[in-house]
């Protein structure tokens, strides 16, 4: 396990990603161009989209269903569970514990992209239709926090109104206005990664050789890249994450490691190998920075930035990449 650990933090990629928050912790005035870190974003969603897509062109829906319900599942049961822990245990505010459970439910595509590399970086084999599970677990975490932010809120005023009338309240209603479900849905994130995803499964393997040497042969480089830009601003976030207290700082760390175990039984359930249970795990332990950051400054602006953007890129992201890549994938192979 050690070993794996060392051989992980040795990585040329997570090697520039601690450049990059030792570049702030020492005060440097190095600054990544901002018009590059959005190009890199873009890369990577459409790389990981077309490969995932292409792959499972190859596949019939009957050998994928099991893994693509498993997506969707812990997708569904993160944000719920973040939620109810954040209220009950932390007690935080609702709009905030909203914000987080959409983050929380969420995946990170640079995350998974690491542990892709980890596992290619060991040759260890695992579904190529993965990438399509990202897609898979991005969307349903924010709608269902979005539908829990508009359930709470209606119970709420439900609660005020037998308070002060006395009479049994109506049935609660809720739904979802245009504009939260369009940033949901037409977000660049969600956008790019199922464009993409379609595109790869519309070319399938005919099409690969003309992506191959910009979106395959490139893309451990533009990894790297990326990941010296994410040391920065992972960097900065640590500093602004430190005041919001103990209790949350560990949250951004206990909680990931029950999701990535979650993770890693349910891809085992779900007939995975053993790098595909790892990177199920990965998935569900990894937090957005990308999609749901995007969808709660629209949908709930009132919820502090510093917090759920603060705790998923300056706690979560790294500790998954340096510590919880290697532990998901000794779980799943002490379980195989």
């Amino acid at each position: 396990m050690l070993e794996m650990v060392i051989e992980n933090l040795l990585n040329p990629a997570v090697l520039f990603f601690v450049l990059g928050m030792v570049a702030v912790a020492l005060g440097s005035n190095f600054t990544f161009p901002k018009a590059l870190g959005e190009t890199l974003s873009l890369y990577l969603l459409i790389a990981i989209g077309l490969k995932g897509g292409i792959e499972l062109s190859q596949y019939s829906i009957t050998e994928v269903s099991k893994p693509i319900l498993g997506a969707i599942f812990l997708g569904s049961l993160i944000p719920v569970i973040t939620l109810f822990y954040l209220r009950k245990v932390i007690k935080l505010d609702i709009k905030n514990a909203i914000a987080l459970a959409a983050t929380y439910g969420s995946v990170s595509i640079v995350t998974y992209g690491a542990a892709a590399a980890f596992l290619e970086n060991r040759t260890i084999n695992y579904e190529a239709f993965m990438n399509a599970m990202v897609v898979l677990m991005e969307i349903p975490a924010i709608l269902i926090a979005l539908v829990l932010l508009e359930f709470l809120k209606d119970r709420k005023t439900e609660a005020v109104s037998v308070r002060k009338v006395g009479i049994i309240a109506p049935a609660i209603s809720f739904k979802l206005n245009k504009e939260q479900l369009r940033e949901c849905l037409l977000g660049k994130s969600v956008l790019l990664l199922t464009g993409s995803l379609m595109i790869g499964m519309i070319i399938g393997l005919e099409g690969k050789l003309l992506i191959k040497p910009l979106f395959i042969d490139l893309y451990p480089s533009m990894l790297t890249l990326f990941l010296l830009n994410m040391g920065l601003i992972a960097g900065q976030r640590l500093a602004v994450v430190r005041k919001h207290g103990l209790k949350l700082l560990s949250f951004a760390v206990v909680m990931p490691i029950l999701y990535g175990v979650i993770g890693v039984f349910v891809g085992m359930a779900c007939g995975l190998s053993v790098g595909g249970a790892t990177l199920m795990g990965v998935l569900a332990a990894s937090a957005s920075y990308i999609a749901a950051p995007a969808a709660m400054s629209a949908s709930v602006p009132d919820a502090n930035p510093s917090i759920y953007l603060g705790l998923a890129l300056g706690i979560t992201f790294p500790f998954n990449l340096t510590l919880g890549i290697p532990i998901f994938y000794s779980l799943a192979q002490w379980l195989y």
